[in-house]
């Protein structure tokens, strides 16, 4: 962080003097991601960042901006350097931009492309906005089975600058269909005259142009590859996605389940590039929904106004019962979609789940029972008026109550999601403030059961 602070310090000193040589010198000697922090830290200055630097490295930095970012960007640079940006942008990062973008700047912007490149990004606009088609880049190497190792390497000398990654080449037939696909590896390491059949395995492992992306990410995850091709429904091979891409989508994904998780719809945009009226609109449609919850919360209280009215040292552990069913929910809901993010819980595994939950459920409960038991004791020891002569079964009642609304927390939590899914739906949307106002309701009507079940006849 100190070191930002002296970059951006020493950017600004030579921006005021306007030693244009000493800038360029500075940003020259940067890392790519160096300078994306300076744009971000300056914004003001983040057109000129991207005029000054060389068209390659201007691209590099251009390609890892939020889009936000590259939008205001774009606006303010010149003409030539917007149609040089637009044209060495690598395929998929370009569509990733186009996609982002009104329909009418697109149409700006894809005019200076040419028209090969331009048939190239409208066909890759033209697939699901969520689906791998848009991710992949047509930017690879491609060999014929029957070609030797010498002829392969001639052709990754002449094609493969134009490649995305030469780290795997594509083996297809004469018509496109993927037949295989090879580590760079095994070809520097083969003889000469070994034809491409020799070496491939046959595991091949690929991805539908039409998958979702969310797909692709646990694809990736479970075979460790750097690039995986991406095929039609006639296996021709259209592209590759590449990992760089991958993690992209991954870091939005986590973001985009964490903010529901939390309770809000998912933001287009960085938190402090979202205006305030979005940031409100975001939010207000689950607090609303959330409130309209919690006003069951007092309905059910309603329901059991004579209980309260004859002991009111019941509504004195309402705020514990809810807070500890709500707080169970949260941390099993939190859990079980983490865990289907990750692909370690299915919809297949709900009775593996629903059997540990119900376990670990109950324990917790125990747990938390007894230390209310142990609380309600402490207290009368110390001041033996406060729950009067049935402190026993009063903490009995709460013990009891804690055990089954803990168990009842961590049932809800954890099957909520499941049934989302199960029903198409977003598991993220079983956000904790949900799961925990659906537990604060059914808490109340669990403790004053239990309440009415002890303590009828005596405070009742």
């Amino acid at each position: 962080m100190e070191d930002l602070k002296t970059l951006i310090d020493e950017t600004e000193l030579l921006i005021e003097r306007n030693d244009k040589d000493a800038l360029y010198a500075l940003l020259e000697d940067l890392n790519i991601s160096e300078v994306k922090d300076l744009v971000d830290e300056l914004p003001e200055y983040g057109p000129m960042f991207i005029e000054m630097l060389p068209l390659h490295r201007s691209v590099h930095v251009f390609r890892i901006l939020d889009f936000p970012v590259q939008e205001r960007i774009i606006k303010k640079l010149s003409g030539t350097r917007i149609s040089e940006l637009i044209n060495e942008l690598p395929p998929d990062d370009r569509t990733s931009f186009f996609s982002e973008l009104h329909g009418d700047v697109v149409k700006k912007l894809i005019i200076n492309l040419s028209a090969e490149d331009r048939k190239e990004a409208l066909g890759l606009l033209g697939y699901k906005e969520d689906s791998v088609g848009r991710l992949m880049t047509p930017d690879y190497v491609a060999v014929k089975k029957h070609w030797n190792v010498a002829k392969v390497l001639e052709h990754i000398r002449r094609y493969g600058t134009n490649s995305e990654t030469i780290d795997v080449i594509y083996v297809i037939d004469d018509k496109g269909v993927l037949l295989d696909d090879l580590r760079i590896r095994n070809v520097l390491l083969a003889a000469p005259e070994q034809t491409v059949s020799d070496l491939t395995d046959d595991r091949l492992i690929s991805l539908s142009a039409y998958d979702p992306q969310e797909e692709a990410i646990e694809v990736f995850r479970m075979n460790n590859r750097v690039a995986l091709p991406v095929v039609d429904q006639d296996n021709i091979l259209l592209g590759i996605v590449t990992v760089d891409d991958i993690l992209w989508l991954a870091k939005e994904e986590y973001t985009e389940d964490i903010q529901k998780i939390g309770g809000t719809e998912a933001l287009d945009e960085p938190y402090l590039d979202t205006s305030i009226f979005n940031l409100v609109k975001k939010r207000v449609g689950w607090l609303a929904v959330l409130m309209v919850g919690e006003m069951l919360t007092a309905t059910a209280m309603g329901f059991f106004e004579d209980q309260i009215h004859k002991a009111t040292v019941l509504a004195l552990f309402i705020p514990l019962i809810i807070s500890c069913g709500g707080n169970s929910g949260s941390q099993a809901s939190t859990l079980i979609i983490q865990a289907m993010a990750l692909g370690e819980v299915t919809i297949r595994d709900w009775w593996r789940v629903m059997r540990r939950e119900i376990i670990s459920g109950f324990l917790l409960g125990l747990c938390l029972g007894l230390v209310g038991f142990l609380r309600i004791s402490i207290w009368h020891i110390i001041a033996p008026d406060i729950y009067g002569d049935h402190w026993l079964l009063l903490s009995l009642t709460i013990s009891i109550s804690l055990i089954f609304v803990v168990l009842w927390g961590s049932l809800s939590g954890s099957m909520l999601p499941i049934l989302l899914k199960k029903l198409g739906a977003d598991p993220a949307t079983s956000s904790a403030p949900f799961v925990a106002t659906l537990v604060d309701v059914t808490g109340l009507l669990i403790y004053f059961t239990c309440a009415v079940l002890f303590l009828s006849g005596v405070l009742l």
